[in-house]
């Protein structure tokens, strides 16, 4: 008896997580893709003998829509520009607290971090502001120095552009942690020796850090690139995905058909073909990882 519950302990010690991962994640991700093969609106939800089977039309449907694809081009505008960045921000900060050897420099890693755990909706709101055309800060410090006003959310691409500028701004920080402790973890000796070399600061960050690096800015860009694919709390707080459908995303164009056009299998059918889009993406990721790291 005691050697079966040896055997047996850490399937009970991870059965809860699994529980709960199969009720509030597996078994709604199976729900949701029945009902991308169905017409269920509002009246089905209430009455499931009016919800019928349809087959791929969704998919058909939701891959012709216009609203759709222009829904993906925003998002692929977001990744294209918002990923880079967030890497390259959060990295170069990274760099410049680990060199630094004053005390004020762990006190910026607080500064950087503190947007990461801010509510995304109300630093949404406090930006809302900022980018007010006649009353906001960013327009009137444009205007002391005479510079003229920006759209800030009133022309489809500044709008855009806007938005990445909050989430780049909110999202350097939790990168940041994560890349501090990855060159933590990188051993002292490797720079004692380069010094030894007579190696400086850029050559010991290019040819020492960045190396070292590569899982850390691997990860980071993976789970980047998957948070800005489901870009949707900035857009639907600020903009709700105008002008003329300028900001829409694909997280928010099936949040709108799912909950405020209650056409639910429409939605489902939208949410499947982005889950397929961050899977390849994903698989794509890890296969030039692995090419590299076999190359190395």
């Amino acid at each position: 008896m005691k050697s079966f519950l040896n055997k047996q302990a850490p399937y009970i010690f991870i059965a809860p997580t699994l529980l709960l991962l199969t009720l509030f994640s597996i078994f709604p991700i199976a729900v949701a893709l029945v009902i991308s093969f169905t017409d269920m609106d509002l009246g089905g939800l209430a009455n499931f003998d009016r919800v019928g089977f349809i087959g791929f039309d969704n998919y058909v449907e939701v891959i012709k829509d216009p609203v759709f694809l222009k829904a993906i081009l925003n998002t692929l505008f977001y990744v294209v520009i918002g990923v880079p960045l967030v890497i390259l921000f959060s990295l170069t900060i990274a760099l410049l607290i680990n060199l630094g050897t004053s005390r004020i420099f762990k006190a910026f890693r607080v500064v950087y971090y503190l947007p990461s755990v801010t509510n995304i909706v109300a630093v949404a709101v406090v930006w809302s502001y900022l980018y007010n055309p006649a009353l906001g800060l960013f327009n009137y410090m444009l205007n002391s120095v005479g510079l003229p006003d920006v759209p800030w959310l009133t022309e489809p691409t500044v709008a855009k552009l806007s938005l990445i500028l909050l989430a780049l701004w909110k999202a350097i920080g939790l990168n940041m942690i994560i890349f501090i402790a990855a060159l933590q973890g990188i051993p002292k000796s490797y720079y004692e020796a380069a010094q030894l070399d007579g190696a400086n600061t850029w050559q010991q960050v290019t040819l020492i850090t960045i190396p070292m690096l590569r899982f850390a800015i691997f990860f980071v860009s993976i789970t980047t690139m998957i948070g800005w694919l489901q870009f949707f709390e900035e857009p639907f707080v600020m903009t709700d995905g105008g002008p003329l459908d300028g900001t829409l995303s694909v997280s928010l164009f099936i949040y709108q058909n799912g909950f405020q056009f209650n056409n639910f299998g429409y939605a489902a059918a939208g949410s499947f073909v982005l889950f397929v889009c961050i899977i390849a993406v994903t698989l794509v990721q890890l296969r030039v990882q692995k090419n590299e790291s076999d190359m190395t």
